[in-house]
């Protein structure tokens, strides 16, 4: 049922083509999605695991999963075997030896105690090739997620991407990352004939605005379906305007920001600066002073809404994007 493809490019399908697909048998899911279990996740009522679960299944979703933060807490509320449910987690694993930067990887379909065995390879070991050992010998299905992001203050080692794509079963297409760098990622799967998945990466409940279409009764067999490169990518809107609109939809969570449980953490963005304000703007403060908290909201949404911040952020990284490019081609 699988048409043969001449390039990764063609893989990108629009929605139309996608439902034709689905109403012959194929499967959808979106592979990275956070939950308020995630320390850099508003909590609110659309993104609690339970919600963004229920709202997975209604939009169509045939496998949900959750990729939270180096946390498995929101199967532990949830419980590990539910129809439809993948295990799943998004690991953050510092390699200075080998890769020299910290790198994001989703894992799907493992049990509680072989997360545990992960985490203590990636806190304690900090050894990505051990790690992937440690996936292979277990059967457990990964990806490589947005190869060319990189941690604000870090100093990435570009030359080590390439090399470390090449033992990755599945490379992410990050529809929260610029065009370019996804373009690369791209070029380096078609190069070691990888899979590709598409994916949201939403931290605001805003799940399946993309997804990635493959054949499978089960998610194993639909994941294994993405290795052999027999998918494709639902993509209906640029990635500026899909940024833009998961922008806007985190000031109005920010704003509207429930307390957290304990079990939930501490909010962060991850850069002080932003916590600051934030703080400034939710919970008792917008209580107190609702006028300026609605009046404070409402200009932020107009100014992520207007592209700008996007548009200054694609331009702070074009010299990043040359090297990239350099590495890439070379």
């Amino acid at each position: 049922m699988f048409h043969k493809q001449d390039s990764t490019m063609q893989k990108i399908i629009a929605s139309d083509r996608a439902i034709e697909l689905l109403e012959n048998g194929f499967c959808k899911a979106d592979l990275h999605v956070h939950t308020s279990c995630s320390y850099d996740v508003p909590a609110s009522y659309l993104t609690k695991p339970e919600n963004l679960f229920k709202k997975g299944l209604s939009d169509g979703l045939n496998f949900v999963t959750f990729t939270d933060h180096d946390t498995v807490k929101a199967y532990d509320r949830m419980g590990w075997k539910r129809d439809n449910l993948t295990s799943g987690v998004e690991l953050s694993i510092t390699d200075m030896e080998n890769v020299g930067h910290t790198i994001h990887i989703n894992a799907f379909e493992f049990d509680k105690g072989q997360y545990a065995e992960m985490e203590t390879i990636v806190q304690k070991k900090q050894d990505v090739y051990m790690l992937l050992d440690y996936f292979n010998d277990n059967d457990i299905l990964h990806m490589y997620n947005h190869p060319f992001w990189f941690k604000p203050g870090e100093k990435p080692n570009i030359m080590a991407v390439p090399e470390l794509a090449k033992h990755f079963p599945v490379i992410e297409y990050n529809m929260q990352d610029l065009k370019q760098k996804n373009f690369f990622s791209m070029v380096l799967a078609q190069r070691f004939r990888k899979g590709m998945a598409v994916t949201t990466d939403s931290h605001t409940g805003r799940m399946g605005r993309v997804y990635t279409v493959a054949e499978g009764d089960t998610f194993r067999e639909y994941f294994k379906n993405i290795e052999k490169g027999r998918s494709y990518m639902m993509i209906d809107e640029p990635i500026w305007k899909h940024i833009s609109h998961e922008l806007n939809a985190w000031i109005e969570l920010i704003f509207n920001m429930e307390k957290r449980m304990p079990h939930e953490g501490d909010y962060s963005t991850g850069v002080e600066v932003v916590d600051r304000a934030v703080s400034l703007v939710c919970g008792d403060n917008r209580d107190k002073h609702p006028y300026i908290c609605n009046m404070t909201m409402h200009l932020a949404q107009q100014f992520f809404g207007s592209g700008l911040p996007f548009l200054l952020y694609r331009i702070s990284k074009q010299p990043q994007v040359s090297r990239i490019g350099r590495v890439v081609n070379n």
